[in-house]
């Protein structure tokens, strides 16, 4: 189950802090609940992406994100991700979850996601977000104008940038049967 409660109280918090700068790292302390916990008693993958979207709304919030999207009728997208899991986050755990804007292309925005307890990074994520409007891809550069940013974006960094260059190359969309579309 989506833990409403937590967005809730994520959106109400994050509101009343001071604003971020658009390439600021938001960074917000979790603690992991027994309704993260899957068969083994670690925090379950799928949580682990959900807790992202938490921190992806905070962000939003503290960067001036969520007021825009409101004003203009627009939404928040996922359209991709790659997640590396390296260490557990068992039950009642405390951790930190760090959010950043990486960068945008012509087409979507980047965010880097992890979650840390101590000096230990548990899981890493990049994700390729997009904001909807009228149930398509807004233009990237609307939505910056939109947030009071006219410049570029800058450079994505390299390993960003590769792992793009990968997806593009990966076949889409995929053959029913299983296997890969030549």
């Amino acid at each position: 189950m989506y833990p409403y409660l937590r967005l809730a109280s994520v959106m109400m918090t994050e509101r009343a802090k001071p604003r971020l700068a658009l390439f600021d790292t938001h960074a917000m302390a979790m603690r992991c609940l027994p309704n993260d916990l899957d068969g083994f008693f670690e925090m379950n993958n799928g949580r682990i992406l959900t807790l992202y979207d938490l921190g992806r709304f905070a962000l939003s919030v503290r960067i001036g994100l969520w007021d825009v999207l409101r004003r203009e009728g627009w939404g928040l997208v996922v359209a991709g991700a790659s997640v590396r899991y390296r260490a557990r986050i068992t039950g009642f755990q405390r951790f930190g979850l760090q959010t950043r804007l990486l960068g945008w292309d012509e087409k979507f925005f980047y965010i880097e996601q992890a979650m840390w307890r101590g000096e230990t990074c548990c899981n890493h994520a990049l994700l390729r977000t997009g904001i909807t409007k009228s149930g398509r891809l807004a233009p990237v550069a609307d939505v910056a104008r939109a947030m009071g940013h006219a410049g570029q974006s800058p450079a994505l960094p390299d390993w960003v940038a590769g792992w793009v260059g990968g997806d593009q190359a990966r076949p889409w969309p995929p053959m029913q049967d299983g296997t890969s579309s030549p």
